[in-house]
């Protein structure tokens, strides 16, 4: 519980610190939404290189499932085997959500009751931070930046994560639309942050992609 009430009180600290700089919170919550994902870049970074290598390596969990398609239990030995020997942790990828989450719980807090002085709560062509967007642009920037995080980071688009593509873009709007545009802006800034960092992430080499046992 302690640590709850400082999450908050460092996300409302923040967010104050940020606009006696910027005099605008709209401009606050981005510089804010980019200083957590910069502290969180250690913990990020390792999934996304494991999602570029296991991207790598498709064509041979491709050339797996086509081998073993009538004998499961060896597909499924082989697609082990294989991850083992890139070192690759599959279940790596719900990493960072799973480290956004408390920031994004605590930042919905922060903005359901936050108080903003009169003529600070609007932002570019959003009225009021703390109000869903009436324009719903922030709703489509969401889904949009969302299907293509999603899409970059996946290693397949057949079965659940294909599903997944383009259901949580779906979800991720509906909520955008419901919720306060603050909390949409915090998510948009961070989507376009991870789809940077995925991009700057170094490509593994021929011999990362396809082993070295040639």
């Amino acid at each position: 519980m302690a640590v709850w009430q400082w999450l908050l009180a460092a996300m409302t600290n923040g967010l104050e610190f940020f606009f006696q700089f910027t005099q605008s919170y709209g401009l606050a919550i981005v510089l804010l939404t980019i200083a957590i994902r910069l502290v969180l870049v250690p913990f990020t970074l390792s999934q996304t290189q494991m999602s570029v290598k296991m991207q790598a390596i498709q064509p041979e969990l491709e050339e797996i499932k086509r081998r073993y398609k009538d004998n499961p239990e060896k597909m499924q030995r082989a697609q082990l085997d294989l991850w083992r020997k890139h070192n690759i942790n599959p279940l790596a990828g719900c990493l960072p959500l799973l480290l956004q989450m408390p920031f994004l719980i605590a930042f919905f807090r922060v903005l359901y009751s936050f108080d903003f002085p009169p003529g600070t709560e609007s932002f570019l062509w959003i009225p009021d931070l703390a109000k869903p967007d009436p324009f719903y642009i922030l709703a489509i920037l969401a889904a949009a930046t969302t299907y293509w995080q999603t899409k970059i980071s996946s290693v397949s688009t057949e079965g659940p994560q294909k599903s997944m593509l383009y259901v949580f873009p779906i979800m991720i709007a509906w909520f955008s639309a419901t919720y306060a545009s603050g909390l949409s802006l915090y998510w948009v800034i961070s989507n376009i942050f991870s789809i940077v960092q995925q991009y700057l992430t170094p490509r593994p080499g021929p011999r990362t992609a396809k082993g070295e046992s040639s």
